[in-house]
Order: C-alpha cells, then structure tokens, then sequence
C-alpha cells in the first residue's frame, strides 16, 4: 500500500489546529496532528516544505522505517517542531495501518489492558468560593478526579483562569510569595469539601523555585493529591531530587519533552510518579510506547497532556495508547471548543462516570470533515507571557 498524497489542513475552529492527511493507493487514508499551540505555522512549513515530499511513494505499511527516516535523517533531531512533524506523519500511519486490518488501534498496539480510562476535568475559579462551586458541578456530571486551579488575592489573571484569546501575547503578573502563601489553604478546602474519595490534582507550571516546590510538596502531603505536576522548569532536572528528598507527594512531569531522552534521567532515578508526554509532542504513538515501556520498569505511570490545544485527533490516539498501555495512569481531559465538534467526528466518548471510552471504530477513530474546517480559517494566536511584580520575565 503506498502513499499518493498527502496535505496539510490547518483550521481554527475556537482555536487552531494544523492536522495531517495522508493517503494511498488502496483508497484508504489517515489523519494525524501536529498541533504545536502558539507555533502552528512553523510546524506547517516543516511538514508541506521538508516531510510531505519524502513520503509520496512509500509503504504506507512501514511505520517503525518511515519514523526512523524522518528522525535520523533530518540531522537536527528532536525539539518540537520537529518531532510534532514526526507525530503527525506517524499517527496517521497508524490509523491507515488499523483501518487496513479493520480494528480500533488499541487492538493493533496488543489489545485493551482496560476497558475504560480514569480521567480528570479542570475546576478553575477566579476565587475559592468561585472554584469550591466549579468542583460540585463537576462531582455533579460524574466526575472522580478533578485539577484544582484558582486565582490567587493579589495576583489578577493567575495561570489557569484566566484564557488567552486570539492576537499578541496578553501578559500575566505572578508572584511565588503570594502563590504559596495562598495554594496550601486552597487545596485543603477542597479537599475538605470534597471529602477523601475525590482524586485532587494541581498544576504549578513550571512557576516556582526548587526549594519552594520542595516546601510545597511537603506542605500539602496531608490533601493527600493524586499529584503536583510541572513544579519547576523541567530543564534541570536534577532539582527534582531536591524535592524528593523532602516529600512524598506524587509528582507528574513531561507535557513539554519531545523525546525519551528528555525524561530518561527523571525515571531511571524515579524521581517522577507519571510521565505526561502525549503522541503529538513526543514522536507519535511509535515512541510514546517506547517511553510508557520505559517508565514501566520503574513503576511509572503514563497520563497524556490533554489541554484544549491537544486536538481531538491527538485526543483519539491517547486514548486508544490508553486502552492498551499496561501502566495506564490517568487521562488529562480539558475538552475542546464547541465549535471543534462542527470540524471533527470522534468515536471516543465520556461516560459519564470519570472515564473516557476509546470507542471501537477502526483506526483511531476521529476525521475531519475538510469542507467544514474551511469556515475557520487560522487566526494568529499565542500562549501569554508571565512577569513577576517587579517586570522580570518569568516562565509561562
């Protein structure tokens, strides 16, 4: 079976997506994302000016060789734009591979270790009051675990409330003092509100320093969290002995590595609980599984990023990784715009229990409906920009 064709779909259907449409000669295609929030049109460039010419003629079968090619012979390996490219490709390999033998793609990776995926929603709240009441509704459409993130007194639009809109970076004002003074008594309302059945989870993003994570970490071992994710910038990794020296607070990294060399260290040490790369980042289904397998040797639990930028496309391949990854974690679920639905059909659902279902189509089961993204066309956009109290730039 080979590829005839293959073309770059971009469409901003509440916000930007770039998808992968790969077909061949047996009249069937596939469809894979290669969504990188903020950056979208460099990954474009590198797919239609560099990937897409490589790829018209080969065997649309050769998945591990194709993977291989583009990463090895590109030169300059790794790094998001590259590997979000790589993803793309390798997920719409995938899908074609599952659709030509007729089987959702979790039977293709092995089969299903479950039957369902744990998954966790965002409660945000410009105030506690204001988040305590997001938390119910939620408890009330069934959910078991819940991210908690919350304004902070004297911080305006802290991360997690506030959303970025279209247009140049809006910029954000953070201060670590009021931060830690604030999130330990946070946490520990919900949870006394929510009593101990609830899983709880808290996302710092990167935004304090190693001692200060050390300390929080510490502080909040009575709320008894599911995990404290992304506490410090993950580029030295070695601070992540710090702070397990002084807690035994879950912790869960990995949202932004490309690689497994961007986590090899964090779980040969175990000094992570989960490892949150998703296919889109991280080179595809082929080298998640590699990573899951890795992490597994450790006791390390998988849980894809699955922020509204992750497409449902991206979204469809997580979940059916996640009916077949024996040490399957928990799955990120943020949702997407409404308009998203006018754009993609997913096979995948919420059960309305605390768990996603993968669905049983074959391939991935998500497509996209071209004549459909065509009524939104990309709209230039960015994350925003973060300065503390006194100007200086800080991590976002």
């Amino acid at each position: 079976m080979k590829i005839t064709a293959a073309r770059v779909i971009v469409c901003a259907p509440g916000r930007n997506f770039v998808t992968l449409k790969i077909e061949t000669d047996a009249g069937i295609h596939g469809i894979g994302d290669a969504t990188v929030n903020g950056r979208e049109l460099s990954v474009v460039s590198y797919l239609q000016d560099h990937v897409v010419p490589t790829l018209i003629g080969r065997d649309a079968h050769a998945i591990e060789d194709i993977w291989q090619m583009l990463y090895r012979g590109c030169y300059w390996r790794r790094g998001p734009i590259t590997m979000a490219a790589i993803a793309a490709v390798d997920v719409a390999l995938w899908d074609i591979k599952a659709k030509a033998a007729g089987m959702p793609l979790y039977q293709l990776l092995g089969g299903a270790s479950r039957s369902r995926m744990l998954c966790y929603p965002h409660a945000r709240g410009t105030d506690l009051p204001a988040l305590l009441e997001r938390v119910a509704a939620l408890r009330g459409e069934g959910y078991r675990a819940i991210r908690l993130q919350c304004g902070i007194p004297g911080i305006g639009d802290s991360y997690g409330v506030k959303r970025q809109g279209p247009g140049l970076p809006e910029e954000q004002v953070w201060d670590i003092g009021k931060y830690m003074r604030f999130a330990p008594k946070m946490l520990q309302a919900v949870r006394d509100a929510v009593g101990e059945e609830v899983e709880l989870l808290h996302d710092t993003h990167h935004r304090i320093t190693p001692i200060d994570a050390a300390r929080l970490a510490k502080e909040v071992e009575p709320v008894n969290l599911y995990w404290l994710e992304d506490l410090v910038p993950a580029e030295n990794q070695e601070v992540y002995r710090l702070i397990r020296q002084h807690s035994v607070t879950r912790l869960a990294l990995g949202e932004i590595f490309n690689s497994i060399h961007d986590c090899r260290e964090l779980i040969q040490e175990q000094l992570i609980d989960f490892i949150r790369v998703t296919p889109v980042h991280a080179g595809g289904i082929t080298q998640v599984r590699r990573i899951a397998d890795f992490a597994a040797l450790w006791q390390i639990r998988t849980a894809c990023h699955g922020a509204g930028d992750m497409s449902p496309v991206t979204f469809g391949a997580a979940l059916h990784f996640g009916r077949w990854v024996p040490n399957f974690g928990i799955q990120e679920f943020a949702g997407h715009p409404r308009e998203a639905a006018e754009v993609f059909r997913c096979a995948w659902s919420y059960d309305g229990d605390g768990h996603l279902l993968s669905g049983e189509a074959p391939g991935h089961g998500v497509e996209i409906d071209e004549a459909a993204a065509e009524r939104f066309p990309y709209r230039r956009s960015y994350l925003g920009n973060v300065r503390l109290e006194d100007g200086t730039a800080w991590n976002y």
